[in-house]
């Protein structure tokens, strides 16, 4: 389990002296729950969020334990250190937003015919409880050729989720080299 700090400072100068001394700031949210101005020794964030296996996640914040899913984070653009994440709380029974991460298996025949494979989203918007989230969209790419690709309507959707994308939006793709 992620541990972090609950932060007592929210002014400009407590913010820096938290990063100078390793820690990631976080926001934790969710629908009729107050929020919770948190921080997090980075190093730790990035190894327990590489390692993870769910979408979901436990972290421990002062007394509270709660499970999360990473809805966005910040990085700095020159150096792309992490600077700041906001963690939304995953409640039983709520619908709402998630992103769901797109994997692909196979390699797609276009690649033997002067293509390029591109990726044209790598998370998925879908709307769902959490109980019906799948963890991950896993796509066959093998015949995949040169100017075809997988759209949102490939997709197949669990029960109880919904996507708000055009069926048209491009997940991946094989494109004509120059």
């Amino acid at each position: 389990m992620l541990e972090g700090i609950v932060r007592d400072s929210m002014t400009k100068q407590g913010t820096k002296s938290l990063r100078r001394d390793g820690y990631l700031i976080a926001n934790i949210y969710g629908k009729g729950l107050e929020n919770i101005n948190a921080a997090f020794k980075k190093n730790e964030f990035i190894k327990y969020l590489k390692n993870k296996t769910t979408l979901a996640f436990d972290v421990k914040v002062g007394d509270n334990t709660l499970k999360v899913v990473v809805q966005e984070y910040q990085k700095d653009p020159i150096s792309s250190d992490l600077l700041h994440v906001d963690l939304m709380v995953a409640q039983p029974g709520v619908r709402t937003t998630y992103k769901v991460p797109v994997k692909v298996e196979g390699t797609p025949v276009g690649l033997k015919n002067k293509g390029l494979f591109i990726f044209h989203k790598k998370r998925v918007p879908v709307k769902s409880t959490i109980e019906n989230l799948p963890e991950s969209f896993t796509l066959q790419i093998a015949d995949l050729d040169v100017g075809h690709s997988v759209l949102i309507r490939d997709l197949d959707l669990p029960e109880g989720v919904d996507c708000y994308l055009d069926p048209r939006v491009p997940l991946v793709g094989v494109i004509k080299a120059k």
